[in-house]
């Protein structure tokens, strides 16, 4: 009888737990709650991954970067009427080369301008021929610090341009008219036909880069890849990511995006920033293939505002 008992007692217990248990709502996945948290911005930090896809997920992709604010890491040159003129020369399909490359060279020494405003400087007090002190400026960078003076020029021994190879590499003058004797590094990424993704092809970089601060030249980025493994292969060489400069003549907001997304503290500096991309990731409205209207070559069938393609020499 007292097994019975037991028996009876304990379907009893089970039937009550039963009657006054909550029923829990279905919960989503916290998974999926973060999937869908950063599918945008996950998205555009692994364009570079997906160039190859059919027109569908281009669209897409060209698409994911909308409704959000521009980084606070971008900083666009000031459109005066200098420059909105600049760019009025240089994005007309009828400008003859010498004019393209005339007023491209402008824009690129005010954007080198630009980018250096934004390097490390300390109070530094020198004296002028009339025997009084002038509270400048000077540039303070580690290398400088090793320096016994401080007299020499703000650019000597602490910034590295690198360009990324063929474009970037019409930036080098004015980076070498502003900072005497500059060392240049070379970076050529080009895309795999097969893949169309990326891939690096060649590097050239001086020793000791991971002490400076690097100026990234490359005059037009659309989705970013090639900024985004050029600044992979610099981190990769132990420079460290807030030393990082970006710089180029004309983006899109897919490309600033990505950058800023994938390395939140490379400083990104533009002349100006067009809304749209194709679905060829051409800049929208652009300025067309910007290495063939300077160098005088046909673009190719399949040309992308990133510089990834083949040189010409």
């Amino acid at each position: 009888m007292s097994v019975c008992v037991r028996k009876r007692e304990k379907q009893k217990g089970e039937e009550e737990r039963e009657k006054h248990e909550e029923v829990q709502p279905p919960t989503q996945d916290v998974t999926d709650l973060c999937v869908t948290f950063n599918s945008t911005a996950l998205t555009s930090s692994c364009l570079f991954l997906s160039l190859s896809g059919d027109n569908g997920n281009r669209a897409a992709l060209a698409s994911a970067h909308q409704a959000q604010p521009l980084p606070q890491t971008l900083s666009v040159l000031e459109s005066t009427p200098q420059v909105r003129g600049m760019h009025t020369i240089i994005r007309n399909k009828e400008t003859s080369r010498d004019e393209f490359i005339f007023y491209s060279k402008r824009l690129m020494r005010l954007l080198i301008e630009r980018a250096l405003s934004f390097l490390p400087s300390q109070v530094h007090i020198v004296q002028t021929p009339q025997g009084e002190d002038y509270e400048g400026r000077t540039f303070h960078g580690k290398r400088a610090l090793k320096r016994k003076s401080q007299t020499r020029p703000l650019c000597f021994e602490q910034i590295t341009g690198v360009s990324i190879l063929r474009a970037g590499e019409t930036m080098e003058p004015a980076l070498r008219a502003v900072c005497k004797d500059v060392r240049i590094g070379k970076i050529l990424i080009q895309t795999n036909q097969d893949t169309g993704e990326p891939e690096l092809h060649y590097l050239r970089l001086p020793k000791d880069i991971s002490e400076d601060h690097v100026i990234l030249m490359d005059c037009t980025v659309s989705t970013g890849a090639a900024a985004m493994m050029a600044i992979r292969v610099l981190l990769d060489h132990d420079v460290q990511e807030d030393k990082i400069l970006l710089v180029s003549l004309l983006m899109a907001e897919m490309g600033v995006h990505s950058v800023a997304y994938a390395f939140p503290q490379v400083k990104i500096i533009t002349t100006a920033v067009d809304k749209k991309v194709n679905d060829l990731f051409h800049i929208i409205p652009g300025i067309g293939n910007f290495g063939d209207r300077y160098f005088g070559t046909d673009a190719p069938l399949d040309w992308s505002d990133d510089d990834m393609d083949e040189p010409s020499c």
